[in-house]
């Protein structure tokens, strides 16, 4: 295998020159898949490799978790092109590759703190089977001090190698997985030249706008202090559309009048969406600092899910039912199951029947009971019916036909803005929605 350590641009300026090296990413979520399709598009041969069996099976078929039709039908393609190989054993997929691309993040337990034990044992093993003039890039957002103070560390000790001298070491934080690779800015950081310089030269591969940042802990920062910046829109955002709700003002139709089209204007149940906040406020609170607004901005879109269940239930009681022992059909993904899983939890402690409809989801799945891959199995004899997804599979339901399956009388929560009130209102359902503030029956 070709050394990367010391690689120029010039030797992987072609798709035929990039043929020769292997890229493993490891993790197969949204941003693996990303950095997988990307490094395939730009003619890398590329192992993608996860920890979770279940995960490198549905991958291995061209199918993700988060369901995204151009992002899967590129992935089919460069399977069945064997540009890109999906495996579970990450050590052999490390000892095989010269570039190394961590594609995950520390998550927040239910303490709301960082939990990194997941993401060390990983990255104990990619050290393991680590070999001499390899480039290891993390992909993921790093908390401050993270790169230095842990990866570094860790990589060195488990593989007896050096960075700078043995291989290379590079951070690159992956942030907006919706924009075209060559299109995206992506910021490099490292600890040494020579490995900033390798990871450049591959990254330039992707991407037409390189940023270098001078050292790790400002890239570090300025990685954490977007993901805050985009949680403080956010909060922004969920919090005049509740304020709409209560002002009897549609918010969708004051985004129409500001013609805001772009998605980030648009509330959001997703309490897990910008989870990633805690490494700043992790950070802050071992520094003893405070970050009011971080704090509060994380707070309100938490307790967004908290508000799905109270509009769910203001649904119920305007047909004249309860959440207890109601009847509740959702419309939305079991994986990633963070947040559908946390408001069907919700429901469930309310003494709600919950039945959830994932057309993703695999027959015979983990709790066939709660999970349906038929739409009308899910909603049949249901009292409520709530949209937690906008994915394109629910673009074109019938009303008509979903008002037949359901009890007299039901209700439509709507979550995410995909219908207009008055055409559910014509349907005979009550509605609800997120942010729909007007006269309702």
């Amino acid at each position: 295998m070709p050394p990367v350590l010391h690689l120029t641009p010039q030797e992987v300026d072609t798709p035929e020159k990039r043929q020769k090296f292997r890229v493993a990413v490891v993790g197969c979520g949204r941003k693996g898949i990303f950095y997988s399709n990307a490094f395939a598009d730009a003619g890398f041969n590329v192992i993608c490799t996860d920890a979770d069996a279940s995960v490198v099976k549905k991958v291995a078929k061209g199918k993700t978790a988060f369901g995204m039709p151009e992002v899967e039908a590129k992935l089919k393609k460069h399977i069945a092109n064997e540009k890109i190989d999906v495996t579970g054993e990450l050590k052999k997929a490390v000892a095989q590759s010269d570039i190394i691309v961590v594609a995950i993040t520390a998550k927040a337990n239910d303490q709301k703190k960082n939990d990194f034990a997941s993401l060390v044992n990983t990255c104990k093993q990619i050290g393991a089977a680590l070999h001499q003039g390899t480039l290891v890039i993390y992909g993921g957002i790093a908390g401050l001090d993270f790169m230095e103070g842990t990866l570094k560390e860790l990589l060195e000790n488990t593989s007896g190698f050096k960075v700078g001298a043995d291989f290379a070491l590079a951070y690159s934080p992956l942030i907006d997985t919706s924009a075209s690779p060559a299109d995206l800015e992506l910021w490099v950081a490292a600890t040494d030249q020579t490995s900033l310089q390798a990871a450049v030269a591959i990254l330039g591969t992707l991407s037409r706008h390189i940023r270098e940042v001078g050292s790790l802990k400002t890239a570090e920062a300025a990685a954490i202090f977007t993901v805050a910046r985009q949680d403080v829109a956010t909060a922004l955002t969920n919090e005049l559309a509740v304020f709409c709700e209560t002002a009897s003002i549609d918010y969708f139709k004051v985004l129409d009048a500001l013609d805001l089209n772009n998605p980030s204007f648009r509330p959001k149940i997703a309490q897990e969406e910008n989870s990633e906040a805690y490494l700043l406020l992790e950070g802050a609170e071992n520094l003893n600092a405070k970050l009011k607004i971080a704090t509060l901005a994380r707070q309100i879109n938490e307790d967004m899910v908290k508000h799905a269940v109270n509009l769910t239930h203001e649904g119920l009681r305007s047909c004249g039912k309860t959440l207890r022992r109601g009847k509740v059909a959702v419309l939305g993904a079991l994986n990633p199951p963070s947040d559908t899983g946390c408001f069907v939890k919700l429901l469930e402690q309310k003494g709600a029947k919950v039945t959830i409809y994932d057309p993703t989801a695999k027959k015979g799945t983990q709790d066939s009971e709660v999970v349906k891959t038929s739409l009308n199995e899910a909603i049949e004899g249901a009292d409520c019916l709530v949209v937690l997804s906008a994915k394109e599979q629910f673009n074109h339901l019938n009303l008509k036909k979903l008002k037949a399956l359901m009890k007299s009388p039901s209700a439509v929560v709507d979550l995410v803005g995909k219908f207009e009130p008055t055409q559910v209102d014509t349907e005979g359902f009550i509605y609800r929605g997120l942010g729909r503030g007007f006269e309702q029956k």
